[in-house]
């Protein structure tokens, strides 16, 4: 039976996508997520919600077949993405085969959700990261219904959002291509409604034109959150660094993430995805001539299917190796800790600005802060990657 407990929940949408009957909705609760809630008076107790959810029914563990450090050569696509474009290549190859692109936009009202394309000029709206849990909607209906249309379809989520896909369409297409991501943990809907709304009015903004999460003008390392209005003739923007952004901030700090991203059913390639992205993260220190800080994605090829349409791809890239890609992207492996003030900054999120009130959580005691400065001297020094090299070790022989 279906566990809609917010402790293991990922809000996926496969059970409310599998009903028979269409009595299971996601709705939202307080903290702004969506849950299943189940029409138990036209419920037929037929128990696909349950023998379908990801959270339920795990996958298995895996190993990569290799894994890659890679750039596309577009260096307008790669500015316009978050690490190297190298989903936008992906994505270009099953358009150009007839497919159908499924990925996370924004809409009208600035939320976050998943959609199709069918041309190269789409995309652009799936470009760049959006630290948002995104709706799914019906796009498991609509994969479904374009692979039996022998459609070739690629569709990009989280892990979660994978994993629940695959368990509904419950079985294997020839013509279907998963993408998923290394997901530190997926924010509140409601929070971001919240904090977008205190932006627009501290700065007078009446018509939104673009949200860019992870803009790199000022390099891949050191990227901005914007905000950008182009109502009036004079274009005007909100810019703040990461540093000094509440939002990304708090998000970083797993002040509102998803409950059940603090004990992810989907870790270690759990999800069955063809092919994992992410940034290459610590890129400077595997191949330092390959960083040219303008954005550098890792690749981890999971199977063979994903390895023959990488292959084809015309882009710049080295392999590397599981071990050195882990080192900047330990949540391939573990789930994020919850922060210690997470209920209480709920209790209050209602009544007070939520700005004030992720700067007042996220403000760092003297000892984090010495913690972050050794940290960093550290990473200046070039004796950050051999430290934790050593603790992977540790932990490796610990395992054993």
């Amino acid at each position: 039976m279906l566990d809609p407990s917010k402790s293991c929940c990922t809000g996926c949408g496969a059970c409310y996508s599998i009903c028979p009957k269409q009595c299971i909705l996601m709705e939202q609760d307080n903290e702004g997520f969506l849950y299943p809630v189940i029409d138990e008076a036209n419920c037929t107790k037929c128990e696909k919600c349950g023998i379908i959810c990801p959270a339920i029914v795990q996958g298995m563990a895996r190993r990569v077949l290799n894994v890659y450090a890679a750039k596309n050569h577009d260096e307008e696509i790669r500015h316009q993405s978050s690490s190297g474009g190298i989903f936008s290549l992906l994505a270009g190859a099953v358009i150009q085969e007839g497919g159908v692109v499924f990925g996370a936009r924004f809409n009208d009202a600035w939320e976050v959700i998943h959609d199709y394309t069918e041309t190269i000029e789409g995309l652009a709206t799936f470009r760049g990261s959006k630290y948002v849990q995104s709706v799914t909607r019906d796009t498991y209906k609509q994969t479904r219904e374009f692979l039996e249309n022998n459609r070739k379809v690629l569709y990009s989520g989280t892990p979660c959002q994978i994993a629940g896909l695959k368990a509904f369409l419950q079985k294997n297409y020839d013509n279907f291509l998963t993408i998923d991501f290394v997901c530190h943990g997926v924010p509140s809907p409601l929070v971001w409604k919240k904090y977008l709304s205190e932006v627009i009015e501290s700065m007078n903004m009446q018509h939104i034109s673009n949200i860019n999460f992870r803009d790199k003008s000022h390099g891949w390392k050191d990227f901005h959150f914007v905000v950008t209005s182009d109502e009036s003739k004079a274009e005007c923007k909100f810019i703040e660094t990461l540093s000094r952004n509440s939002f990304m901030k708090g998000f970083l700090r797993n002040l509102y993430l998803r409950p059940s991203c603090h004990d992810c059913p989907v870790k270690l390639l759990k999800s069955g995805s063809d092919i994992t992205i992410a940034d290459y993260w610590g890129i400077q220190n595997v191949l330092p001539e390959f960083d040219d800080d303008k954005g550098v994605s890792l690749v981890m090829i999971n199977t063979s299917k994903g390895k023959n349409i990488y292959s084809f791809l015309d882009k710049d890239d080295h392999e590397t190796n599981y071990a050195e890609a882990l080192i900047g992207n330990s949540h391939i492996e573990e789930s994020s800790l919850p922060h210690k003030k997470r209920v209480m900054f709920f209790d209050k999120l209602h009544t007070e600005p939520v700005i004030l009130l992720i700067d007042r959580f996220t403000v760092d005691s003297v000892w984090v802060w010495l913690r972050r400065l050794m940290i960093l001297l550290l990473h200046r020094l070039g004796l950050l990657v051999f430290i934790e090299l050593f603790f992977k070790k540790i932990k490796g022989y610990k395992k054993t």
